[in-house]
């Protein structure tokens, strides 16, 4: 048997509107959430042009002041809602919503952290609750694991586009090194290498003569075929794990804070807490 506290009824409501975007009151909190990170990243950013900060300062300051205390009480509010409050305040979340909320009361101590408010960009992250994205996280999750199980066959195939990026920028050396062409250094070739071979093209080092440029030519084909590798291995890693996908919703554990539970799922998936359900 069980001896968990009963969670009080408007703790329940409030968490259930705080942390869950699978209800009306959820989506709606959240969707208003976003509003008010993206007035305050939109401010930040007017603010940092010296013409528009300079004029409108005070109306910048004021709104930037309403927009901290809401941030204030929201964040207070996660704590108050949760049976575990230090599960909150050390996550990951509970840690970005601490940083996006102290850079205003800061200011007033240090010059020039007003700056941090930016951060709060990284609340955005919470738009995927908001849009009922919760199975590209999962997505996102299995692509992680994903990388871990490829990452032996990457790092070899790291390792042998290194090492042909030194062969190609050896021999672009030699071809084009008497050259007025940039190539002074294997060094500084092997970095003209990286830089073709990846697509990426800075332009800063070009060959003159007819045989560095149809060298150049071969190895920007190939780099079109390299980028594609590791694409593959990490997909066909992705795809076993399809197999095994469960669907998830956005019930949120009001004691360790765990989210993604299964849709059936009526105890936490990590502590075994009883989740709230209509």
């Amino acid at each position: 048997m069980s001896n968990q506290k009963p969670t009080a009824p408007w703790k329940s409501k409030l968490h259930e509107i705080i942390y869950e975007a699978d209800t009306p009151a959820g989506k709606l909190f959240d969707v208003a959430l976003l509003f008010v990170i993206l007035l305050s990243i939109v401010l930040v950013m007017l603010e940092s042009v010296d013409y528009i900060g300079t004029t409108y300062f005070n109306i910048f300051d004021t709104l930037e002041w309403v927009i901290t205390l809401l941030f204030t009480l929201e964040y207070i509010a996660r704590i108050v809602c949760v049976k575990n409050p230090k599960a909150y305040i050390f996550s990951f979340y509970g840690i970005i919503d601490l940083l996006s909320t102290i850079p205003k009361y800061l200011s007033l101590f240090i010059i020039g952290s007003h700056s941090l408010i930016a951060i709060r960009a990284l609340r955005l992250l919470r738009v995927f609750r908001i849009l009922k994205l919760t199975r590209f996280i999962g997505e996102s999750t299995n692509f992680g694991r994903a990388l871990k199980r490829s990452r032996v066959k990457i790092a070899v195939f790291l390792s042998f586009v290194l090492v042909l990026s030194v062969i190609l920028g050896t021999i672009m050396y030699l071809v084009e090194g008497n050259k007025d062409s940039g190539f002074t250094s294997i060094p500084r070739s092997v970095y003209w290498a990286i830089v073709t071979l990846t697509t990426v093209g800075y332009g800063d080092i070009a060959p003159v003569s007819s045989l560095g440029q149809f060298i150049a030519s071969l190895i920007m084909i190939l780099g079109y075929g390299i980028i594609a590798i590791p694409t593959g291995i990490v997909t066909s890693e992705m795809t076993k794990s399809q197999r095994n996908k469960i669907p998830k919703n956005t019930q949120s554990c009001t004691n360790c804070m765990a989210s993604y539970h299964t849709d059936d799922a009526e105890f936490c998936h990590k502590c075994g807490e009883l989740l709230n359900h209509e």
